[in-house]
């Protein structure tokens, strides 16, 4: 199957993930991997305009992954995934989506020519 983008973790993303039990670490790159092949919202979905999450169940935990696409390279899709939050209720934090952007912001400000 074909890839549609190619996932990288930032530090905050990477070491929420680092934290969990080998099991929903397997189970988070798992549906990362699942995400990359296929265009369902069980796996990826959008929030907002420019911030998606990456969605994983787990045990009964919901374990969240906010990211943001940068389609500036023209070989390659990449997706940023920002950092990571286990959800507690049916929405995402507003909180949560705001500093998703403020890295997202940051990031494209650092990587301007």
């Amino acid at each position: 199957m074909i890839k549609r983008f190619e996932t990288k973790l930032l530090e905050e993303a990477f070491e929420f993930i680092k934290k969990q039990n080998l099991k929903t670490r397997n189970k988070i790159f798992q549906n990362i991997r699942r995400a990359e092949q296929q265009s369902d919202p069980k796996f990826f979905k959008k929030l907002t305009d420019e911030i998606w999450e990456f969605r994983t169940l787990h045990a009964g935990i919901q374990y969240r992954l906010l990211a943001f696409w940068d389609k500036d390279d023209k070989t390659e899709t990449l997706v940023f995934a920002t950092h990571g939050i286990v959800k507690k209720t049916s929405k995402v934090d507003k909180k949560e989506i705001d500093k998703a952007n403020k890295i997202r912001n940051e990031y494209f400000k650092n990587t301007e020519k």
